[in-house]
């Protein structure tokens, strides 16, 4: 354990990383539980980023605007895919999405299979580099989110599916080469787990939870030397079991089985 290790010019900006991607994806987690597509968060995470290695591939530079271009074309893509399988098969929408991940995801193998680095780029992809995260990243994901953050309270909560959809697409283009395929998934879902039967100032709630994941898991990435993305992850999920179990052992909330259980 090395408290010394707590270093704010490196956790500061990873911290702002994650509250970035809290802003954003609490809300849009609340909305992808109620609509039971559990899953579209992660094949849309691992379509985006097939279209990072895709680029890569082609040898553009990292963080170009070729990058972005093709990152955010192969989300778009894929959303327009699965929202046009919603309207058409919506009883196997579900299996849609995870093939849709598990095509992604070989593909994404299949393109690094040649590359020396493949490995590392895969485990860059999937776990993320938040302690690495500059400034220089997060300056314009704030001012995406910002724009995504405004159209979502102001409109796009009550407007039809394509615009979720689209905005989606928009968010996890950013935050996959922000944080990682797995802080995705996880920040989306596992504080709107904790947060679904809340009666009122659920969205709060949210952020609390999902906030107080972060900084319990960059402080321990830090002073235990650990991958900070996977610890996050787990970070993530005990806050949000102790939040649950707080309100449930207090009778606060009634909580009810999501449908299927």
């Amino acid at each position: 354990m090395n408290w010394s290790a707590i270093d704010l010019s490196i956790l500061g900006p990873a911290l702002i990383a994650g509250l970035l991607v809290t802003a954003t994806h609490v809300p849009l987690g609340q909305r992808v539980l109620q609509r039971g597509i559990i899953f579209l968060d992660l094949a849309i995470a691992q379509v985006a980023g097939l279209g990072l290695i895709m680029a890569y591939s082609i040898g553009w530079e990292p963080g170009g605007w070729l990058v972005q271009l093709v990152t955010m074309s192969a989300a778009i893509v894929g959303v327009l895919l699965l929202y046009y399988t919603d309207k058409h098969w919506p009883q196997i929408q579900e299996a849609l999405i995870g093939s849709l991940f598990v095509l992604a995801s070989s593909g994404s193998i299949l393109l690094l299979a040649t590359n020396p680095h493949g490995g590392d780029q895969l485990k860059e992809l999937l776990a993320g580099q938040i302690l690495w995260v500059g400034f220089d990243q997060i300056m314009p994901v704030a001012i995406l989110y910002s724009a995504i953050l405004f159209l979502w309270f102001g409109y796009a909560r009550r407007a039809n599916s394509l615009v979720f959809y689209l905005l989606f697409a928009l968010t996890i283009t950013a935050s996959v080469q922000l944080v990682g395929v797995y802080l995705v998934f996880a920040s989306l879902i596992l504080p709107a787990l904790a947060i679904r039967n809340m009666p009122k100032y659920a969205l709060v709630y949210g952020y609390i939870v999902s906030a107080t994941g972060y900084v319990l898991g960059l402080v321990m990435a830090a002073i235990f030397d650990l991958p900070a993305g996977a610890i996050i992850v787990y970070s993530l999920a005990l806050t949000a079991i102790l939040f649950t179990g707080y309100w449930k052992v207090t009778g606060k909330v009634q909580f009810k089985e999501l449908p299927g259980d």
